[in-house]
């Protein structure tokens, strides 16, 4: 939306994530990134680490559900979203402002891990009364999809390589 503030955050997990319901039933998880830079030092020739920058992050639905399973405390994720600022008066009536991340999307970083990743089949009902299709997106209805077209049906790394989605 125009106007927001979308960051890249790449960081380690503080706590692990905390996964909550509204009392609507919606679902959403709140956990901390902290970000610290590194640089390097050509004199001392080693890296010094800088303040780390910790962040507060909210992700909703079921994307909620899956970070809550997926992550834990001290992995390192990429988290992309819209910066918030919010400020709150605290206990003692002093004015205080914080900075949180709506996520969009989060992942696990690869570049000292491996994952398997699984694909989730969507539950009938979700995403504000849209009709889910099992797929990326494709416009064949729930249940109505074809295991020996979709790459992603099985575990095998066979699948042919796409810069696409399989629409």
């Amino acid at each position: 939306m125009a106007g927001e503030t979308v960051i890249t955050l790449v960081g380690n997990l503080v706590d692990d994530p905390e996964l909550r319901f509204t009392p609507s039933g919606a679902a959403v998880t709140k956990f901390r990134v902290a970000s610290t830079p590194r640089t390097f030092d050509r004199e001392t020739q080693e890296f010094k680490e800088g303040q780390a920058l910790f962040l507060t992050c909210s992700v909703w639905r079921e994307a909620a559900e899956n970070v809550a399973e997926s992550l834990q405390k001290g992995m390192r994720v990429i988290v992309q979203g819209r910066l918030k600022q919010r400020t709150y008066d605290d206990r003692e009536g002093v004015k205080r402002t914080v900075y949180e991340l709506d996520v969009d999307e989060v992942g696990a970083s690869l570049r000292y891990a491996v994952a398997k990743v699984e694909r989730n089949q969507r539950r009938q009902g979700q995403g504000g009364g849209q009709q889910q299709s099992s797929g990326w997106g494709g416009g064949q209805p729930q249940g109505g999809s074809n295991p020996a077209d979709d790459p992603w049906a099985t575990g095998s790394s066979s699948a042919p390589y796409s810069d696409e989605p399989p629409f």
